[in-house]
């Protein structure tokens, strides 16, 4: 289920960077009294896994300690299935160092791990269903971790969708309330858009994705179908507007995502 590429290819190191001191000085915004205690003699640390899972997050937990200058040797590949218990990484560098960074790096890894298998366990779903669409994450990111996060989505095997609110127009109920209706919304965020960007509109009924399509959305997204509604609605929209791309959301978990698997 994991992608073969090296995905942290897809990371500026700058940013990377950036992100890790924010986050090592969010936790040493002044001084570090155990680290004085422990000193700078030579240390090394090992990483275990100690619950079942997909890896992931290794660029962020290398940048962490790049940063505070410890050498990372990592003996399992991003996106592997580990068991516990299995010997992942042995960090080396000076003692304060070690410890300075290690929280900061393991909740990294962690979390992004925890993202990973998770995503890999409904990817897997899919695939075993013989579906050839996407499963996809959303932006409902943690605040300061969204690059992280929509990382580790890739590793797990899914698409990250929309990085953020300018890399694709979604236009929500909300939008459409606000403009007066799906169309004004649509002309009125077309005239912005330009040539490169899709746009997407947040549906609630057939009547509403018909009149979307209709419109120009290159998107439809069906919000909070039952499994039952999704799947007659969807081969109607398809069979009146063959180019758009459909998408469900809503009320979609690990347990009943098997039923929202259609014909694409």
């Amino acid at each position: 289920m994991t992608s073969r590429l090296d995905l942290s290819h897809l990371l500026p190191p700058p940013r990377l960077r950036q992100l890790v001191r924010d986050w090592l000085q969010e936790d040493a915004p002044a001084f570090d009294p155990a680290g004085c205690a422990v000193g700078e003699g030579p240390e090394r640390a090992v990483l275990l896994c100690k619950s079942p899972g997909v890896l992931a997050g290794c660029p962020f937990f290398d940048a962490v300690f790049t940063e505070l200058g410890c050498t990372v040797e990592w003996f399992q590949p991003e996106g592997a299935w580990l068991e516990p218990v299995a010997r992942v990484a042995e960090v080396r560098g000076k003692a304060r160092h070690l410890l300075l960074g290690e929280r900061t790096a393991l909740n990294c890894l962690g979390r992004c791990s925890g993202v990973a298998t998770a995503t890999g366990r409904a990817c897997r779903l899919a695939q075993e269903a013989g579906w050839h669409g996407q499963v996809a994450g959303t932006r409902k990111t943690t605040p300061g971790f969204r690059l992280a996060e929509k990382y580790a989505l890739l590793v797990g095997g899914a698409s990250g969708h929309r990085y953020d609110l300018g890399s694709l127009i979604m236009l929500k109920d909300n939008h459409v309330w606000a403009a007066g209706g799906i169309a004004q919304a649509i002309q009125e965020a077309q005239r912005v858009a330009g040539f490169h960007l899709k746009l997407e509109v947040e549906c609630r009924s057939l009547v509403e994705a018909l009149e979307a399509a209709e419109a120009g959305s290159d998107i439809i997204m069906l919000d909070n179908f039952s499994p039952e509604d999704l799947h007659p609605a969807a081969s109607v929209l398809k069979a009146a507007h063959p180019r758009v791309m459909v998408e469900a959301s809503g009320g979609i978990s690990e347990e009943n995502i098997s039923q929202f698997f259609g014909r694409v």
